[in-house]
Protein backbone atom coordinates (compact mmCIF):
# COMPACT_ATOMS: atom_id res chain seq x y z
CA UNK A 1 0.00 0.00 0.00
CA UNK A 2 1.00 3.22 -0.54
CA UNK A 3 0.44 5.94 1.87
CA UNK A 4 -0.61 9.35 1.34
CA UNK A 5 1.27 10.19 4.08
CA UNK A 6 4.20 8.57 6.50
CA UNK A 7 2.91 7.85 10.08
CA UNK A 8 5.13 7.30 12.36
CA UNK A 9 3.50 3.52 13.50
CA UNK A 10 4.48 2.75 9.60
CA UNK A 11 7.58 0.93 10.75
CA UNK A 12 6.43 -1.44 13.02
CA UNK A 13 7.11 -4.58 11.81
CA UNK A 14 4.34 -7.35 10.46
CA UNK A 15 1.98 -4.52 11.71
CA UNK A 16 -0.77 -2.81 10.03
CA UNK A 17 -2.77 -0.12 11.71
CA UNK A 18 -6.08 -0.02 11.16
CA UNK A 19 -6.33 4.02 10.40
CA UNK A 20 -8.74 6.22 8.48
CA UNK A 21 -6.76 5.70 4.68
CA UNK A 22 -6.74 1.87 5.28
CA UNK A 23 -10.56 2.24 5.70
CA UNK A 24 -11.11 3.86 2.56
CA UNK A 25 -8.84 1.45 0.98
CA UNK A 26 -10.20 -1.39 2.61
CA UNK A 27 -14.48 -0.55 2.15
CA UNK A 28 -14.97 -3.13 -0.01
CA UNK A 29 -13.07 -6.07 1.99
CA UNK A 30 -14.85 -4.87 4.65
CA UNK A 31 -18.23 -4.66 3.82
CA UNK A 32 -17.58 -8.39 1.86
CA UNK A 33 -16.55 -9.86 5.16
CA UNK A 34 -19.51 -7.84 7.40
CA UNK A 35 -22.18 -9.47 4.27
CA UNK A 36 -20.80 -12.69 5.41
CA UNK A 37 -22.96 -11.99 8.81
CA UNK A 38 -26.42 -13.46 6.91
CA UNK A 39 -26.40 -17.07 6.26
CA UNK A 40 -27.68 -17.12 2.60
CA UNK A 41 -24.68 -14.93 1.66
CA UNK A 42 -22.75 -17.45 3.75
CA UNK A 43 -23.78 -20.09 1.21
CA UNK A 44 -23.94 -18.01 -2.10
CA UNK A 45 -20.56 -17.13 -1.54
CA UNK A 46 -19.11 -20.77 -0.87
CA UNK A 47 -21.46 -22.16 -3.58
CA UNK A 48 -19.14 -19.67 -6.28
CA UNK A 49 -16.42 -17.56 -4.51
CA UNK A 50 -15.21 -15.86 -6.91
CA UNK A 51 -18.60 -14.85 -8.57
CA UNK A 52 -20.06 -13.36 -5.34
CA UNK A 53 -16.89 -11.10 -4.84
CA UNK A 54 -17.90 -9.64 -7.94
CA UNK A 55 -20.53 -7.86 -5.74
CA UNK A 56 -18.06 -5.38 -3.98
CA UNK A 57 -15.67 -2.94 -5.06
CA UNK A 58 -12.51 -5.07 -5.26
CA UNK A 59 -9.25 -4.52 -6.63
CA UNK A 60 -7.63 -7.72 -8.15
CA UNK A 61 -4.69 -8.26 -4.97
CA UNK A 62 -7.51 -7.73 -2.49
CA UNK A 63 -9.46 -10.44 -4.40
CA UNK A 64 -6.82 -12.37 -5.04
CA UNK A 65 -6.00 -12.34 -1.05
CA UNK A 66 -9.65 -13.24 -0.49
CA UNK A 67 -9.97 -16.27 -2.63
CA UNK A 68 -6.38 -17.57 -1.31
CA UNK A 69 -7.02 -16.96 2.66
CA UNK A 70 -4.24 -14.36 2.79
CA UNK A 71 -4.95 -12.70 5.84
CA UNK A 72 -2.43 -10.34 6.56
CA UNK A 73 -2.70 -9.45 2.84
CA UNK A 74 -5.76 -8.94 3.50
CA UNK A 75 -5.08 -6.54 6.65
CA UNK A 76 -2.50 -4.58 4.31
CA UNK A 77 -4.96 -3.88 1.70
CA UNK A 78 -6.85 -2.51 3.98
CA UNK A 79 -9.49 -5.26 5.86
CA UNK A 80 -10.22 -4.97 9.46
CA UNK A 81 -8.85 -8.20 11.33
CA UNK A 82 -12.66 -8.05 13.02
CA UNK A 83 -14.53 -8.02 9.51
CA UNK A 84 -12.25 -10.79 8.22
CA UNK A 85 -12.59 -12.96 10.83
CA UNK A 86 -16.31 -13.28 9.48
CA UNK A 87 -14.32 -14.89 6.65
CA UNK A 88 -12.01 -17.73 8.88
CA UNK A 89 -15.63 -18.47 10.35
CA UNK A 90 -17.39 -18.88 7.51
CA UNK A 91 -14.63 -21.15 7.05
CA UNK A 92 -15.35 -22.96 10.00
CA UNK A 93 -12.27 -21.65 12.12
CA UNK A 94 -11.41 -19.95 15.36
CA UNK A 95 -9.82 -16.81 15.77
CA UNK A 96 -7.05 -18.63 17.27
CA UNK A 97 -6.96 -20.55 14.19
CA UNK A 98 -6.58 -17.64 12.44
CA UNK A 99 -3.79 -16.03 14.61
CA UNK A 100 -2.34 -19.10 14.22
CA UNK A 101 -1.96 -18.93 10.60
CA UNK A 102 -0.84 -14.95 10.56
CA UNK A 103 1.88 -15.41 12.77
CA UNK A 104 2.79 -18.63 11.01
CA UNK A 105 2.92 -21.30 13.72
CA UNK A 106 0.28 -23.83 14.74
CA UNK A 107 -2.74 -22.92 16.50
CA UNK A 108 -0.94 -25.45 19.59
CA UNK A 109 2.19 -23.26 19.31
CA UNK A 110 0.03 -19.95 18.98
CA UNK A 111 -1.82 -20.65 22.14
CA UNK A 112 1.24 -21.85 24.52
CA UNK A 113 2.90 -18.31 23.04
CA UNK A 114 -0.27 -16.84 23.87
CA UNK A 115 -0.52 -18.60 27.43
CA UNK A 116 3.18 -18.12 28.29
CA UNK A 117 2.83 -14.51 27.74
CA UNK A 118 2.88 -13.73 24.28
CA UNK A 119 5.33 -12.97 21.45
CA UNK A 120 8.60 -10.91 22.83
CA UNK A 121 9.06 -7.09 22.19
CA UNK A 122 12.46 -7.96 21.02
CA UNK A 123 12.10 -7.48 16.93
CA UNK A 124 8.58 -6.28 16.88
CA UNK A 125 8.75 -2.74 17.99
CA UNK A 126 9.12 0.03 15.71
CA UNK A 127 12.54 1.61 14.70
CA UNK A 128 11.48 4.50 16.73
CA UNK A 129 10.73 2.73 19.58
CA UNK A 130 13.86 1.10 19.50
CA UNK A 131 15.64 4.24 19.66
CA UNK A 132 14.07 5.75 22.29
CA UNK A 133 14.44 2.16 24.19
CA UNK A 134 18.22 2.58 23.22
CA UNK A 135 18.63 6.38 24.62
CA UNK A 136 16.21 6.08 28.01
CA UNK A 137 18.82 2.41 28.46
CA UNK A 138 21.99 4.48 28.60
CA UNK A 139 23.59 5.51 31.98
CA UNK A 140 23.41 9.44 32.09
CA UNK A 141 26.37 11.38 33.30
CA UNK A 142 25.48 12.79 37.15
CA UNK A 143 25.57 16.58 37.20
CA UNK A 144 26.18 18.04 40.07
CA UNK A 145 23.16 20.32 41.20
CA UNK A 146 23.93 22.78 43.81
CA UNK A 147 21.04 23.23 46.18
CA UNK A 148 20.39 26.97 47.39
CA UNK A 149 18.86 27.53 50.64
CA UNK A 150 16.10 29.78 50.94
CA UNK A 151 16.22 33.14 53.15
CA UNK A 152 13.27 33.62 54.84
Amino acid sequence: MTRARPHDYDDIPGTFVFDAERSRQGYGINMFCMSLMKDENRKAFKANEAEYLKKFPLTPEQRDAILKREYNRMLELGGNIYFTAKLGATDGHSFQHMAAIMTGSTQEDYAKMMLGGGRSVEGNRSKAGRDKSAKAAKPKAKTKVKSRSKRG
